[in-house]
């Protein structure tokens, strides 16, 4: 499979922990807690495999950028957060970075 493909993959992951994160109340409820942890261990893991073929600060950048990025919206869609003008921007300046990452990669 296509590394980037991975990598995004983790990503997506990595949103989901974030994300549940909430509905764990501080790891005291089980399920939630199950469920985040094994996001965790699968976002961590694929981000090992994406990782074989880019290099690591690649990777690990595009990982968390994606990772801030899908977590800060869901948080405005789902848990009423900020949509600011400025938080907007820096949304956009994040993708930019992962994206120049990704086309100055060599």
């Amino acid at each position: 499979m296509n590394s980037w493909l991975i990598l995004i993959v983790a990503a997506i992951f990595e949103i989901v922990w974030a994300v549940g994160l909430k509905s764990t109340h501080g790891f005291t409820k089980l399920w939630p807690s199950v469920g985040v942890i094994a996001a965790m261990a699968t976002s961590m893991w694929l981000l090992a495999l994406a990782a074989r073929g880019l290099p690591i600060g690649t990777a690990y950048a595009v990982w968390t950028g994606i990772g801030a990025v899908g977590t800060t919206i869901a948080g405005i869609l789902w848990f009423n957060e900020s949509a600011s003008a400025m938080r907007l921007i820096c949304i956009v300046l994040i993708i930019a970075g992962i994206t120049g990452l990704k086309f100055f990669e060599k």
